[in-house]
């Protein structure tokens, strides 16, 4: 027979499942679940990804726990349940989370101010583990120049940075009104001088 025909054991390697079904929706359910606790206590600074030590662990954590989703099954029908599972599980926490949310905000943790008035909160970044370098990265990243720009820096749940620019004083934008107005007044009258001047000639 060629080497290209279809065999009745490549089809059974392929489809059928190397443990039990119930074991497969049990392994990413267990998995998932201890995922999302272990990172809900590290911080959200892992999920923020500031230096290659916290992507590398992201990416060395989801080749860590491989073996405990899948177990000692390599078939087709058996990654394809896997991943139905971790789909499904999440479906449903998120859906759950959506209709509970002070649980949602309980199970997410809440928001962790950094700069406050354009001043470090140290207290906050220390509890998050976060340097003053790794936060002005942050900030550059963002297009700030530096804290003097900041007036306010929160570290979302999901690991994400809201940062709000300093704006300037109300005295200020009203003097810079006030100056714009009189320059164009001033032009103003320059015209009319010169006008009167060329009529006067």
């Amino acid at each position: 027979m060629p080497g290209w025909v279809f065999s009745d054991n490549m089809w059974h390697e392929v489809f059928a499942l190397g443990v039990p079904l119930a074991e497969k929706v049990l392994r990413p359910v267990v998995v998932y679940i201890f995922l999302v606790l272990v990172l809900r206590v590290f911080g959200k600074r892992e999920l923020a990804q500031l230096n290659p030590f916290d992507l590398v662990v992201l990416l060395s954590l989801s080749n860590t726990v491989q073996n405990a989703i899948i177990g000692n099954d390599n078939s087709l029908t058996g990654g394809l349940a896997g991943a139905f599972t971790l789909l499904a599980v999440n479906y449903l926490v998120v859906r759950f989370l959506f209709r509970h949310r002070r649980l949602d905000q309980v199970f997410e943790g809440k928001p962790t101010v950094l700069v406050e008035r354009g001043r470090i909160v140290h207290k906050a970044l220390a509890q998050e583990l976060l340097t003053h370098a790794e936060l002005m990265t942050v900030l550059h990243r963002q297009g700030f120049d530096g804290l003097q720009e900041v007036e306010r820096c929160v570290l979302e749940p999901g690991g994400t940075f809201f940062i709000q620019r300093k704006l300037p004083p109300a005295d200020e934008v009203a003097h810079g009104e006030v100056m714009a107005r009189l320059n164009e007044l001033k032009g103003k009258l320059d015209l009319v001088l010169q006008q009167q001047a060329g009529g006067s000639a």
